[in-house]
């Protein structure tokens, strides 16, 4: 019997983006069975957990060696992992206070600001399309400001930690998953400071609540690993464009989750708002697509 042919590479990519954005776009639900469990501990379990997982999972494919750096390397993957921490903890602590909707509204953000970062700090320039773009998104924020009498320091908290993550890593260029498990080895000694501190509190829920609650965090690491792995498969099978068309599907999926399932406040300031970031998402989308066909037809 002959073997079934494997699927064409852009399947595969494909399939594996969708994977890894619809495991993103389901954090909140996964975040929420956690709900007798402090901001702090999620935090630090997730660390741990995934320190467990990466460092097994480059042993089992014999790619220890990815966790040797340069030496000019460390203070980079340091601020990196800084980076992550803000990240992650913005995020958990979004969910917990139940403001899954400014979360959202970060990662509908988090594009527009890596073009802004790379203008600043890689010296590249802004066509009319992307400063246009820019300048609509900027105004949505602004009229939340205005309308709403704060700053939605959650969601610009997402999309410049992981923005500036981005660039960090770029501007590094290492491995993938090892690059992540150094990020994580480097954040292990205050995660577990943070588990010692929360057990001499009283305040550790791990082994002191339920099994159910204790295999969601021990779960913490393959929730945060199994859509970067997903991911870092996709970016090697499909262009970045097709990449970038994927990316809004989380955050979308979590606008719905916040809205529809846990009934989440969105008026119509918030409303103006997304509708904003949405004008100038499409106008980036649009400018990138014109850009990469007039690449192919050089």
């Amino acid at each position: 019997m002959l073997p079934a042919n494997p699927l064409p590479d852009r399947i595969q990519g494909a399939l594996f983006a969708l994977a890894a954005y619809l495991a993103w776009g389901l954090l909140p639900i996964y975040l929420k069975w956690l709900y007798e469990v402090s901001a702090w501990e999620i935090l630090a379990q997730r660390v741990v957990w995934s320190v467990v997982l990466l460092l097994g999972l480059l042993t089992v494919t014999g790619q220890l060696s990815t966790l040797k750096l340069p030496r000019r390397h460390w203070p980079w993957i340091t601020l990196s992992a800084g980076l992550l921490t803000i990240n992650w903890g913005a995020y958990i602590y979004a969910v917990i206070i139940d403001n899954i909707v400014e979360a959202s509204l970060g990662y509908f953000i988090n594009p527009l600001v890596s073009v802004l970062l790379g203008m600043v700090f890689l010296g590249e320039r802004l066509n009319r399309w992307q400063f246009a773009a820019i300048v609509i998104a900027a105004f949505g924020i602004a009229f939340q400001l205005i309308s709403y009498g704060s700053v939605p320091w959650i969601a610009l908290a997402l999309a410049f930690s992981f923005g500036l993550y981005g660039l960090v890593r770029k501007r590094m260029n290492v491995h993938a998953i090892g690059g992540l498990c150094i990020e994580t080895l480097i954040l292990l000694p205050p995660a577990l400071g943070c588990l010692a501190i929360l057990a001499n509190n009283g305040d550790l829920r791990f082994i002191h609540s339920s099994i159910t609650v204790d295999l969601l965090l021990v779960a913490a690491g393959l929730v945060t690993s199994f859509p970067l792995l997903c991911f870092n498969a996709a970016v090697t099978r499909i262009s970045l464009t097709a990449m970038g068309m994927f990316q809004y599907l989380a955050p979308s999926m979590t606008l719905v989750i916040a809205v529809l399932v846990y009934g989440e406040p969105f008026g119509i300031d918030r409303l103006i708002t997304f509708t904003c970031i949405w004008i100038g998402i499409v106008i980036f989308t649009l400018d990138a697509i014109r850009a990469v066909r007039r690449q192919s037809m050089v």
